[in-house]
This record gives C-alpha cells, sequence and structure tokens, in this order.
C-alpha cells in the first residue's frame, strides 16, 4: 500500500509544473511569436481606409469598427439605454461574480473540460455570442441596417421596420415571466445537485445571467424569423 501511494504521489507531481518558469516561460514566447507575426501582416497589408468623410453624404449603413458592430447590433434589438448601459454592465458584473458564484475547487491550475463542464459550457456560449453578434452586422446588415441573407442584393434596398410588430404587453410580461420562471425551475431540476451546494441566492443569480444571456439570442430569432419587434413595449422602455 506505501508503494502504490508513493507510486500515485509521483504520477500527480509530474502533472504539475511551476508557473514560473514553467508556464510563463512559454506564454512569453508565444507573445513574441504573435508579435511576429501582426507585425509582419500588418506590414505587408493596407490599411482598409475610405474616402475623407463628407459632410453632405453619409455612408449607408454607417458601421462602427468590427469590435464595435455587435454592440451596435444589440441596438437593433432593444431600447438604447438597455442595450448600450444595461446589458454591457450585466456582461461586466457577470464576469466579475464568476469567483464567487463558481467556488468549484476542481479544474483549478488545469485546462480541461471535463472537470467544469456547465461553466466552460455557459461561458463559451456567451463568448461565441458576442462574435455572433459582429458577424451579423458586419455581414448581414445592409443599407438602413435591414437584415439582408447573403443571397440578397443590397441594391434592392428594404423599408426601416418592415413588416415588424410589438406583442401586446400582457403577453410580454406572460412570456417573460414564463421564461424566467421556466427556465429557474428546469435549471433547478436539471442540476438539483448544483443548487444544494451553493445554495438558492448563487443559483438563482448564476440562472438570471444565464437566461438573460440566451434571451439575448431569444430576441434575434424573434426578430430575424418571426418580425417581432418588441416583446414588451412603453413610453419608457422597449425590449
Amino acid at each position: 500500500m506505501k508503494m502504490e501511494n508513493k507510486n500515485n504521489s509521483q504520477v500527480a507531481d509530474e502533472k504539475e509544473v511551476f508557473t514560473v518558469p514553467d508556464l510563463v516561460s512559454v506564454e512569453f514566447i508565444a507573445m513574441i511569436a504573435a508579435t511576429i507575426v501582426l507585425i509582419l501582416w500588418s506590414v505587408s497589408l493596407d490599411a482598409p481606409l475610405k474616402a475623407i468623410a463628407d459632410p453632405n453624404w453619409t455612408e449607408n449603413p454607417a458601421k462602427a469598427p468590427w469590435y464595435f458592430v455587435g454592440l451596435q447590433e444589440v441596438l437593433v434589438y432593444f431600447d438604447p439605454w438597455i442595450a448600450g448601459v444595461v446589458l454591457p454592465i450585466l456582461i461586466i458584473l457577470g464576469l466579475s461574480l464568476i469567483p464567487y458564484l463558481d467556488p468549484n475547487p476542481k479544474g483549478v491550475g488545469e485546462y480541461n473540460f471535463k472537470d467544469r463542464k456547465l461553466v466552460v459550457t455557459v461561458f463559451l456560449t456567451g463568448y461565441f455570442l458576442w462574435f455572433l453578434m459582429i458577424v451579423i452586422g458586419q455581414f448581414f446588415r445592409g443599407p438602413n441596417w435591414q437584415f439582408y441573407w447573403m443571397w440578397e442584393d443590397w441594391g434592392v434596398q428594404k423599408h426601416a421596420d418592415q413588416a415588424l410588430y410589438n406583442i401586446p404587453n400582457i403577453l410580454g410580461v406572460i412570456f417573460f415571466a414564463a421564461y424566467y420562471g421556466g427556465g429557474v425551475y428546469y435549471a433547478r431540476k436539471k442540476f438539483g445537485e448544483l443548487f444544494e451546494k451553493i445554495g438558492p441566492v448563487k443559483f438563482g443569480i448564476s440562472s438570471f445571467f444565464t437566461l438573460t444571456m440566451i434571451g439575448i439570442l431569444v430576441k434575434i430569432v424573434l426578430r430575424v424569423f418571426f418580425n417581432i419587434k418588441y416583446i414588451i413595449s412603453t413610453p419608457y422602455f422597449s425590449i
């Protein structure tokens, strides 16, 4: 038994290395290599600069740089103050709360998927959702910021807010209640062990952020495929 424990200890030690210099040195070399590639790439390509700005003519569609196009695309689905203020704050707050909402020690110091399947999946979903917004805004938004499929001609302009309609507010409230209530209930049934481990408060906060993130994707589907502009529309805010 002692011999077996000793061998297991040696195997465990072989899987672990020091952050300095083992990990830092590899990351430093990778950073230098990436910098060289970016420098050579930028020198070999011309910057895609356009004509000098003309105050008498506005480009249609006028798009932000690619890294802001995703935020510009969110403006299509929500009021400006929700898309430009509330959602970014929720993103930053949600990322800041991850260490407190997920105290699971498994996978710490390791890069793997098996020990953190749920957390990694949720994080990557939000990560790729942001890039999905960038892709839609960059490649699928034509004149007047209307949605164009890849086979549609941008020369044929669509009217703004063409065939869009709002869901009656009473139905919108019922939809939201069913979405968040049903989502939390399903998560409670599906991840009962996690609920017992982290408690109802942390579980509720985690469910809220996850459902809100998925809700943005739901809103995109409702807008693109069902021509629904807002689920709830009031003089003060529209969602």
